[in-house]
């Protein structure tokens, strides 16, 4: 019995470990990407800017090097709160949510219970 809780205890840790993992994957992938596309924009609104005086070119180059880093940042922040659940005050939430385990094992006895009758 007590490997079969070491063994639990593992895979929980291991299961922390591949989200946290993740989650430093995806913030070193938005850093980078957005640095690209900040440098890309300056470059390209430098060539631009000095053949074409467009306002509509204008207004999309500041909402394209705008909104790409504030939208990904928000799903990043999104993304963060789910993987350091435990560590923020979302823990009694997500506790209750669909997204827990608790409630699985609570949905599982009440289709369990529900079936023996």
């Amino acid at each position: 019995m007590n490997d079969y809780n070491e063994e639990k205890a593992y895979e929980k840790a291991k299961k922390r470990l591949d989200e946290e993992k993740g989650f430093y994957s995806h913030l070193a992938v938005y850093i980078v990407i957005n640095i690209a596309l900040l440098f890309f924009m300056s470059n390209l609104i430098t060539f631009i800017d000095a053949n074409n005086d467009d306002p509509g070119f204008r207004n999309w180059k500041f909402w394209n090097t705008i909104l790409t880093p504030v939208i990904w940042g928000i799903a990043l922040l999104g993304h963060g709160l789910w993987v350091f659940r435990e560590r923020f005050f979302l823990k009694k939430f997500f506790k209750k949510s669909i997204f827990s385990k608790d409630w699985e094992e609570r949905k599982i006895k009440e289709f369990m219970d529900k079936d023996k009758f």
